[in-house]
């Protein structure tokens, strides 16, 4: 299955230093149980079960006869295979677009009847939630909720909202919902309790952005988001890989204009030990979405593992004041106030582990008051 996941960039770095659904077609009593509130349950008869370049995603109703999904779900393709309420599987078409963000519009009749959902921004006193594919059971589910963590940023003109409402796999293009019912935004990727979404303020921008004469660029588009996610597929599990593999992975999915993509190619990289590309591949997807939690906390990671600590100290500042209880966040705040001499970090951070993670406090301020060793870096290349 094809799908944008966000990787855990510290388990593989660990691991090599040794250290991204459908309608019931019986009764609705065989449907996945929904347990949200009732606005959030009826919202799943606009969700829709798609298959094209992803074998399995999600597609949200946004007119009579029109789809939203991600473009990493359709990459060049032009067809599309919808799931209809009855079962029936309706032939879609991908509407050619020249917005860069990763969502496409795609056109179908005889969806049958169904609701529109209100569209709203996210609100940070309102539960999320993710309507999309079950892949497993192929039919649409509610997932269980979370809520905002950052709005989308202001200067980013593909900045994604990071929220913290389970997302799967099969939900690529599903919708992101309050518990009010209205549409918030479309799931895109993430992973870690961490996940992104594109806001509902997207939508016009797209629609403005495509039609027939965008046919190229939408295809030059689609070309290269499926060349950075071929070239991920193709590369071997145990992580190892050549100079010029790598620098061909970084160069192929920075093509791709994708920020989600650039974060995985950067951790693939970053595994294999190409640090110094892994850095920047990542400093390039922070320019595209300045807030994504995610594509920070594993550059955090890589600078870490490089040893350049002052580097790392800014990231880790962003951060903690939007996931102060993550365990990981901390420990790498730690290593980063003691290698740099950071008292005031030091105390910020111990504080915190104190409060969310008070079995590790005492081994925490130990390691803080032990002499620094002079210790062996991880070569980056």
């Amino acid at each position: 299955m094809k799908m944008i996941k966000y990787q855990n960039f510290n388990a593989l770095l660990l691991l090599s230093f040794g250290l991204l659904s459908g309608f019931s077609t019986v009764g609705r009593a065989q449907e996945i149980a929904c347990q949200a509130p009732e606005l959030v349950c009826s919202a799943r008869a606009a969700v829709f079960v798609i298959s094209s370049f992803d074998p399995l995603a999600s597609a949200v109703r946004i007119g009579p006869d029109l789809l939203i999904t991600n473009r990493h779900v359709t990459a060049d393709q032009s067809d599309v295979v919808i799931t209809a309420k009855s079962g029936d599987k309706i032939a879609g078409r991908v509407i050619a677009t020249g917005y860069e963000g990763d969502l496409v519009l795609i056109a179908a009749k005889n969806l049958g009847e169904g609701p529109l959902l209100r569209l709203s921004a996210a609100d940070k006193a309102l539960a999320l939630y993710t309507i999309g594919t079950d892949p497993a059971r192929r039919k649409i589910r509610v997932y269980p909720p979370g809520k905002v963590l950052l709005q989308p940023s202001k200067t980013a003109r593909f900045a994604r909202l990071q929220h913290t409402a389970v997302s799967r796999p099969g939900n690529s293009g599903g919708a992101l919902v309050d518990e009010k019912g209205r549409l918030v935004g479309i799931v895109t990727s993430g992973g870690e309790g961490r996940y992104d979404a594109f806001p509902v303020s997207a939508i016009e921008k797209l629609k403005a952005l495509s039609g027939k004469q965008y046919a190229e660029k939408s295809r030059v588009l689609g070309s290269a988001m499926r060349a950075c996610m071929d070239f991920l597929d193709s590369l071997s599990p145990a992580g190892k890989m050549s100079k010029q593999t790598a620098q061909n992975l970084n160069d192929t999915c920075a093509l791709s204009n994708n920020r989600q993509l650039m974060d995985d190619a950067a951790v693939r990289l970053g595994r294999a030990r190409y640090l110094g590309l892994s850095r920047a591949l990542l400093e390039k997807a922070l320019v595209r979405d300045p807030l994504a939690i995610n594509t920070r906390f594993s550059l955090i990671v890589a600078l870490t593992f490089s040893g350049l600590y002052p580097d790392a100290v800014p990231h880790i500042r962003k951060l903690l004041p939007v996931i102060p209880q993550d365990a990981n966040l901390l420990r790498y705040a730690i290593q980063a106030a003691k290698n740099t001499g950071d008292k005031a970090l030091a105390n910020e951070v111990l504080a915190l582990v104190k409060k969310h993670d008070p079995d590790r406090a005492e081994a925490a301020a130990r390691f803080l008051a032990a002499p620094l060793r002079k210790h062996e870096k991880p070569k980056a290349q």
